[in-house]
């Protein structure tokens, strides 16, 4: 591994040098154990310690199959399903390697009792398998988390229906969180050049969603003008939110849960900020009994006073159980609200009479196809959008990143460094970066 990197951090991408390369029989990764999926039993959520599952293993390289890469991992970055995966929530994920291991030769590589997890990279392609010819070893790439088989016709409109659509890392093995990882080809996208390792590993995930969710015909369709409300504006998926109704010409309310919070999306350009905590909005009497609906009214109330006296045309909606009640009030008559994660809750309840007699719609929202995770790099690429990387561990450090983003004690997106030695490099084009120095760095240590 030491040769692998070596050849990596020396500039040398010549596809001769990384097919001479050997690869490792091992490589350290980020695993949960199947043997220990019953340890957090009795315990709430917010009690379970992604510091006590996740473990950093040596484990075999596996076989490539047909259209996939082995790539050498130089960063990655820690998204919600790591979590869920690490405290065994909603459901541990093993069922979903099993399930996938049943249909194909080849996945039952992924039926295995350690999975390693991670949805984002960024590092240099090393081997591909039979059939690839659009990718080559040398490559610096990023990946989107988007596995899918595409044998279906279903999913050849837009690949996110496909009966076999998977998230890599969650869904699959063998995933970023890691020295190497093995991802298919359709995966693969070009890294930016003018970005850090850890800084090109964190968007992949959270601006994809983002993308669809906000942008995509599949997702709200935002348009000029549009006001967006946008729950956890500086957070994971929130900070790309926020970033493309400002580039997109709409105009953003962000909800967030601190003053230092609100500074964040003030620096990204944003106006129109509701502190939730400031404001102690209690959308629920408790977890388990009704939702008070005057709170509702007062949400509304505080954007109409913020807006001019108008309601939003978009909900950007994904913390779930928690807040979707008051999000399908708050939408204007014949609004749009867009759903995905649900990290406070899958079970969501809201007033139909809200929903029905005011024509709003309810999209949900689900990762991105290939071609809206593409554009969505692109935005990066281009500098329209910035990477929101605000604090970046080392691979021994996981499960202290992993509780971080449990516990909401992170801005942005957290960055785990795997085969980088160390923060900052990989930049390839400093021109380019200098002229957008400040933005990418606007969540760093936040």
């Amino acid at each position: 591994m030491d040769q692998i990197r070596a050849a990596i951090l020396s500039g040398d991408r010549t596809e001769e040098t990384y097919a001479n390369l050997a690869i490792p029989a091992t490589y350290r990764a980020a695993t949960v154990h199947k043997d220990e999926v019953a340890m957090f039993e009795g315990l709430a959520a917010r009690d379970k310690d992604p510091r006590k599952s996740l473990h950093i293993d040596d484990v075999p390289v596996p076989e490539l199959a047909p259209g996939e890469a082995l790539v050498a991992v130089m960063a990655s970055a820690i998204n919600y399903n790591t979590v869920w995966t690490s405290i065994f929530e909603p459901v541990s994920t093993f069922g979903f390697l099993e399930r996938y291991g049943r249909t194909s030769e080849y996945a039952k590589r992924h039926d295995l009792p350690y999975h390693v997890v991670g949805s984002d990279l960024a590092g240099v392609v090393l081997r591909t398998g039979p059939g690839v010819t659009r990718w080559r070893t040398g490559q610096e790439v990023v990946a989107h988390c988007l596995s899918v088989e595409l044998e279906d016709a279903d999913g050849h409109n837009d690949t996110m229906l496909d009966p076999q659509q998977r998230i890599w890392g969650f869904e699959t093995n063998f995933g970023g969180l890691a020295e190497l990882a093995i991802v298919k080809t359709n995966q693969l996208m070009p890294k930016p050049t003018h970005l850090s390792w850890e800084e090109a590993a964190s968007p992949g995930l959270v601006n994809s969603t983002a993308y669809r969710q906000l942008i995509s015909k599949n997702g709200a369709a935002m348009k000029l003008g549009d006001r967006v409300l946008i729950w956890g504006a500086s957070g994971g998926l929130g900070s790309y939110a926020t970033q493309m109704a400002l580039a997109g010409g709409a105009t953003p309310i962000c909800v967030v849960s601190s003053p230092e919070k609100a500074e964040i999306c003030r620096q990204m350009g944003a106006e129109l900020i509701i502190d939730r905590n400031a404001e102690g909005y209690r959308f629920w009497n408790d977890e388990n009994t009704a939702q008070n609906p005057k709170e509702w009214q007062r949400l509304g109330k505080k954007i109409r006073e913020l807006t001019g006296g108008h309601d939003v045309d978009i909900v950007f909606e994904h913390p779930g159980r928690e807040t979707f009640g008051a999000s399908v009030y708050v939408a204007r008559k014949g609004g749009t609200i867009v759903t995905c994660a649900s990290t406070s809750g899958f079970m969501h309840e809201y007033d139909n009479r809200y929903l029905w007699m005011n024509l709003k719609r309810i999209i949900s929202s689900h990762f991105a196809n290939y071609r809206e995770a593409w554009e969505a790099n692109e935005l990066i690429d281009r500098g329209l959008i910035h990477p929101t990387l605000s604090r970046t561990y080392s691979l021994d450090e996981v499960g202290q990143a992993a509780l971080d983003v449990h516990h909401n004690l992170h801005q942005g997106k957290v960055g785990v460094l795997t085969l980088a030695p160390e923060p900052g490099l990989g930049i390839t084009d400093p021109d380019k970066r200098a002229r957008f120095e400040a933005e990418i760095n606007r969540f760093r240590n936040a």
